[in-house]
């Protein structure tokens, strides 16, 4: 895969509006867009439909996690709607049934491990006993042993989780800040050219490109380096 097929621009915007400005100003350079919970409840999913019928990849970041049953309805109607990837948890019986519902499609289910905007603070606060490194390759293991397309981790931990997940499974990783950007809200982050070096197949940006002054220089810029890291 090229720089293209593997930068994912997170459509983290409130309105349709501004992401279909986004979608239009980066144009051909971006083929990888992702669509989370901001957009969705602002009529993201159809925007997603129409992107993908477009011939756009989409990155569905749901984050599903429920009984089996209705994770594996879930999954089978967004296998329908042509979806390239989705999150669920990474709860071993979610997994399993998610699997199960994607069986015979191309859509790509992520295994969200630890939230990139926790540190073991976070977790112990949430009542886990293992710090996110920890946490990190126990759910990634569990991942595949699910027999998951992927997951999702900080690159901090690709390293670690590519050794556990062998090289045909994807890494997808957010939390990716070019030099010299702010990490916002994010604790575990690393720049594009060196999360690709640490074993992430693919790389999740948002605010860098979709907020920066100019979308696609920013965007061109980032692929460059990924670019020149592979």
């Amino acid at each position: 895969m090229n720089a293209r097929e593997r930068l994912i621009v997170g459509l983290d915007v409130p309105t349709l509006g501004e992401a279909e400005q986004i979608v239009s100003t980066l144009g051909d350079d971006i083929l990888f867009f992702k669509i989370g919970y901001q957009l969705v409840f602002a009529g993201g999913l159809e925007f997603a439909r129409d992107l993908a019928q477009s011939g756009k990849k989409i990155f569905l970041d749901m984050k599903l996690l429920d009984i089996d049953n209705t994770v594996a309805s879930g999954v089978e109607n967004i296998v329908k709607m042509g979806m390239s990837m989705l999150t669920l948890h990474a709860y071993p019986k979610a997994m399993k049934a998610a699997v199960e519902a994607a069986k015979g499609s191309d859509l790509c289910l992520l295994g969200v491990t630890v939230l990139t905007s926790m540190d073991e603070q976070d977790l112990i606060a949430a009542g886990y006993e293992y710090d996110p490194h920890t946490l990190v390759l126990r759910r990634a293991e569990q991942a595949l042993l699910a027999g998951m397309g992927g997951v999702v981790c900080s690159a901090e931990e690709s390293a670690a989780v590519r050794k556990i997940v062998g090289p045909g499974m994807a890494i997808v990783t957010p939390g990716i800040r070019p030099a010299g950007s702010e990490k916002g809200d994010q604790k575990r982050v690393m720049t594009p050219a060196d999360a690709l070096k640490a074993g992430s197949s693919h790389l999740v940006v948002a605010r860098p490109i979709v907020k920066a002054p100019d979308p696609k220089e920013a965007a061109r810029a980032i692929l460059a380096e990924m670019d020149a890291a592979l």
